[in-house]
């Protein structure tokens, strides 16, 4: 079980481990590919050398898992709430047990800092307990009709719901994705990124340990073609997407020729603000939270810093020094604030973004560049030092476009007017931030700002409680919080005659 790997992380250390481990997992346990072909490298980038080989599932492997999944969604719906929770309250008690061990495997794959997966597999099991605590309580109404007559709802769940992930995010997002859809007694079939295949499964296990019926929460491996096989599958009842909008799009279209439900979760290229009457140093920490956690790839991240004018040579100078400060290396050592990214392509993209950047008038402060760490296991990382861009526009491509990696564009303003305006002339709508001490101001501001969240003198805190989603092409549909129960249900009418049928005819 999950066992096997995790037990071998506690003496892991950086570019020593490999897995060989099947990472499809269905009918209550890990299953081999049917065949062998097709294999595609999946990197540890910290390294750049080859963790495992992923084999993507073909249509067969697909429709065996959503069968598994629809088998096991019989059973499980016909639990009550409090039945469901307590198996779920047993999975989140399981991770909390174990969040270092996966933490830790998270990183190796991901590349993030130790600090920061250990707070994301924290959010992954606050997020299954949170919706354990909502599962007793999904219930109708009752409507009283004339003449003794009446009506009631039933919330039921959908069937079985696609989940596909992000690779910034693999675990937390594949818990955001399956909470809700268990809570709510679905099946999940969920396909996490091509990049990242190795955490999802550990979360399999988990449920199965806690003990789901087998096949409640099935994982398939691939890239695009097979989550086409799951956007088209006649047993799939919605998909819930987490990735780029280009992505969404055809998430989209592919699951309207089934008439599926569909949460997208998309980019972004969010605002902040920082007025002139902000407290400079919980500023300057909001910003770099807005711009480096996840090396920079955070799809709801605060990429466009707007610094009213009065202040914005303390702002750049505290906040150039703060990032020129953060200890960048093995992301499994507890000091390090900045790991690699992704892979190699993304990197150079990043990049490209920064030379761009610059030729377009931008002028960079600090970083944007390759970097390389002193310790020799780590000369084929994915590394780059993070990246502060002065004298920006609003016309230019290092504003406009998501990079995705660690650069902060600074761009001074006027007036809170001019700003708003500003801050909205975009496509995307995921997220937006402000930083004031005038109350009336800032919730002036949240209001004003056209995203699905606003923090105010904050950015980046992701509570469970709160829902979290985008406005514009940064998608629709909800994750987390109370509303995320609508997404994963549907509602019955049951109307009841108590007497004669007063009929036409």
């Amino acid at each position: 079980m999950s066992q096997s790997i995790l037990d071998t992380m506690p003496g892991a250390t950086t570019g020593t481990v490999s897995i060989t481990d099947s990472l499809n997992f269905w009918d209550g346990k890990r299953v081999k590919p049917r065949e062998e072909k097709n294999a595609e490298p999946v990197f540890e980038p910290a390294t750049g050398r080859v963790l495992c080989q992923l084999f993507p599932c073909g249509s067969e492997e697909v429709d065996e898992a959503i069968k598994s999944a629809h088998a096991a969604y019989q059973k499980w719906s016909k639990l009550a709430g409090m039945e469901r929770a307590r198996v779920m309250l047993e999975a989140a008690r399981i991770i909390r047990e174990r969040r270092d061990k996966i933490a830790k495997l998270e990183v190796i794959n991901n590349g993030k800092s130790i600090t920061e997966a250990q707070v994301d597999i924290d959010i992954a099991w606050q997020c299954i307990e949170y919706y354990a605590g909502l599962a007793g309580t999904l219930a109708g109404q009752h409507i009283q009709l004339p003449g003794g007559a009446f009506a009631y709802t039933r919330r039921e769940p959908l069937g079985v719901c696609a989940g596909i992930g992000a690779w910034n995010y693999p675990f937390q997002i594949a818990a955001w994705k399956s909470a809700p859809a268990l809570a709510c007694g679905n099946a999940m079939v969920f396909k996490p990124s091509p990049m990242t295949p190795v955490t999802a499964v550990i979360l399999a296990e988990i449920y199965k340990e806690a003990g789901v019926p087998d096949g409640l929460f099935c994982v398939v491996q691939g890239g695009a073609e097979t989550g086409s096989l799951l956007c088209h599958h006649p047993m799939v009842a919605k998909v819930s997407f987490t990735g780029s909008v280009p992505t969404g799009k055809k998430v989209m279209e592919m699951s309207a020729k089934g008439v599926k439900q569909v949460t997208l979760e998309l980019g972004g290229k969010s605002p902040l603000l920082i007025f002139k009457d902000s407290e400079l140093e919980n500023a300057v920490k909001g910003a770099l939270m807005a711009n480096f956690l996840t090396q920079g790839q955070v799809c709801c991240n605060g990429t466009r810093v707007y610094v009213q004018r009065e202040i914005m040579p303390q702002f750049l100078e505290e906040v150039v020094k703060r990032t020129k400060a953060i200890p960048l290396g093995d992301p499994l050592l507890n000091d390090t604030r900045m790991g690699a990214l992704i892979s190699k392509p993304q990197l150079d993209k990043v990049l490209r973004y920064v030379d761009q950047a610059k030729k377009e008038g931008a002028k960079v402060l600090c970083g944007g560049d390759p970097f390389v760490p002193s310790d020799p296991k780590l000369k084929g990382g994915y590394f780059m030092s993070p990246c502060v861009l002065d004298n920006c526009r609003d016309d230019m491509t290092c504003v406009k476009e998501e990079i995705f990696g660690p650069v902060m564009s600074v761009l001074p303003f006027d007036t809170e007017e001019e700003v708003i305006k500003r801050a909205n002339d975009t496509t995307f709508g995921l997220a937006s931030g402000v930083f004031t001490r005038d109350i009336a101001r800032a919730h002036r501001v949240a209001e004003n700002l056209e995203a699905g969240t606003c923090f105010i003198n904050n950015y980046n805190i992701s509570p469970v409680e709160v829902p979290f989603g985008g406005y514009k092409n940064s998608g629709f549909g909800r994750e987390n919080g109370q509303v995320t129960i609508e997404y994963y249900s549907q509602l019955k009418t049951v109307v009841v005659e108590m007497g004669d049928v007063d009929s036409l005819f």
